[in-house]
């Protein structure tokens, strides 16, 4: 025979304590239950009967029937001693007010007639007392059994156990572990409703008692007159005061008015301030990015004169040198010399840029050459004269050997001459202006350095030597116009 939880349906396996349960330990917790539900099934409890389950005392429980019924009596003391007579044969008897010890020859002798219940199925956790109208029917007797075997006679004690639990109780028995979990989270929460139940009750018994005592301690006729007049004076007072209350509120509610208002055009006025101030920062940070952006172009542009004053153009476009024994203008040499032929073309060239620099000098310095007017023209310049016959001579020469072409070189050697005077006046008019200006080589009708410009009956290296002196004075008189030094 096998048992089934009565709740989940669950097989279960019975404890080895319910399997040796004795006779004693059987009559012990029957003992233990509360009485069968029967007697109470066929009504609903009254409210006095609910009153007098309650564990509270009694004069609470009077109090608690004199407020329902609105009768201030208490209760007499006889019917306090009938209630508690009552209680007293309704209280069960404990199990550790008596025991009996049985010995071991009469375990077999367990009665049979026991009070159970049928094997049908009740209700679940959720339902009450009241749901079973009609009691339980009492289960048949078992028919003795004189030698039972142990396996059979511990079957029908845990039979007999479960049947008599059923009986006492709501539920059907044996439950499983988890449905007795639950059945004891239940009945523990009805413990608390009932505990605060009960302590409402308690406090509303000492209210009650309360106010009897304050009843009872009544004042005589004078004392209530002096505690009315009292009453009425403190009233004046207080009366008095809430004026008072009334008048400073309603002053301070027109200082609070006042207050506002003006807050207000503060409010108004700090608005104001920080749209003006907003302003100013917004035309601030404008006049800051301009005058960063002004001072970021002066730097620029300050750079740039910088690079600019400290480049010499003059130098850039009258570059002077010299290539061996030549003298030598932007790369053009200037002379010739046996065993290394120039040609006229490159010796006219160098000429136009020697003349185009003298030219240059000249009116940098704003100086203007007497007798003499200077016609850059690169390879064809020419020097014209501004007094006597007023002739013109070509700065540029030929190595034709034709008659014509005799005196066309004679009129170049009388324009070197000429170009060699127009020098002598500008390194005299330097030499005025700046007396600290050295020239290596002076300058004596046609000869420069003891060297003539001259190219006819002269020799070639004293001609090339001539032009090379007229370039290095050149290069003196540039250097002098360019360094500033002459204002």
């Amino acid at each position: 025979m096998s048992f089934v939880c009565q709740q989940c349906k669950q097989p279960l396996h019975l404890d080895a304590s319910l399997i040796d349960l004795s006779p004693s330990a059987y009559d012990i917790v029957a003992s233990s239950l509360p009485p069968s539900p029967s007697t109470t099934h066929g009504r609903q409890p009254s409210g006095a009967e609910k009153l007098a389950q309650l564990p509270a005392p009694a004069s609470a429980k009077a109090a608690w029937r004199n407020s329902v019924q609105g009768s201030p009596s208490s209760p007499t003391p006889s019917h306090m001693q009938q209630r508690k007579q009552q209680s007293q044969r309704n209280a069960p008897i404990h199990p550790n007010e008596s025991f009996v010890l049985l010995q071991d020859s009469f375990i077999r002798n367990i009665p049979s007639q026991l009070p159970s219940t049928s094997q049908t199925k009740k209700p679940s956790f959720s339902k009450g007392r009241s749901a079973a109208a009609v009691p339980p029917a009492p289960p048949p007797a078992e028919p003795p059994h004189p030698n039972p075997s142990p396996l059979s006679h511990h079957l029908r004690s845990s039979l007999r156990l479960f049947n008599l639990l059923s009986s006492r109780t709501d539920l059907d028995h044996p439950l499983c572990a988890e449905c007795t979990h639950i059945l004891l989270g239940t009945l523990t929460r009805q413990l608390e409703e009932t505990k605060k139940e009960r302590d409402g009750y308690i406090a509303f018994e000492k209210e009650v008692k309360k106010e009897k005592e304050r009843e009872g301690s009544g004042v005589n006729k004078l004392e209530a007159e002096a505690k009315i007049d009292r009453l009425k004076e403190e009233e004046r007072l207080a009366i008095e005061q809430l004026k008072a209350a009334e008048r400073e509120r309603q002053q301070l509610e027109e200082e609070l008015g006042s207050l506002e208002r003006e807050e207000k055009a503060l409010e108004e006025e700090e608005a104001e301030f920080w749209r003006q101030h907003n302003a100013h920062l917004l035309k601030q940070a404008e006049q800051s990015d301009q005058l960063a952006a002004l001072r970021a172009a002066y730097a620029a542009d300050s750079a740039t004169l910088d690079k600019l004053e400290r480049t010499n153009v003059y130098n850039d476009a009258f570059c002077i040198g010299h290539d061996g024994v030549f003298g030598t203008i932007n790369g053009l040499r200037l002379g010739r010399v046996p065993g290394v032929p120039v040609e006229w073309a490159e010796i006219n060239a160098a000429w136009g840029q020697t003349l185009l620099l003298l030219y240059t000098i000249a009116r940098k310095l704003d100086f203007t050459f007497e007798n003499y007017r200077l016609v850059p023209m690169g390879s064809f310049s020419r020097i014209e004269k501004t007094t006597g016959d007023k002739a013109t001579y070509e700065l540029y020469g030929s190595g034709d050997l034709h008659f014509g072409r005799l005196l066309h070189n004679r009129r170049f050697d009388f324009a070197m001459v000429a170009f060699l005077d127009c020098l002598k006046q500008l390194m005299d008019y330097v030499k005025s202006q700046d007396p600290t200006v050295d020239f290596p080589h002076q300058i004596v009708k046609d000869k420069i350095g003891e060297a003539s410009v001259k190219q006819q009956f002269s020799q070639e290296e004293a001609w090339t030597r001539a032009l090379r002196h007229v370039l290095l004075a050149l290069k003196i008189l540039l250097k002098w116009t360019t360094s500033g030094s002459n204002g």
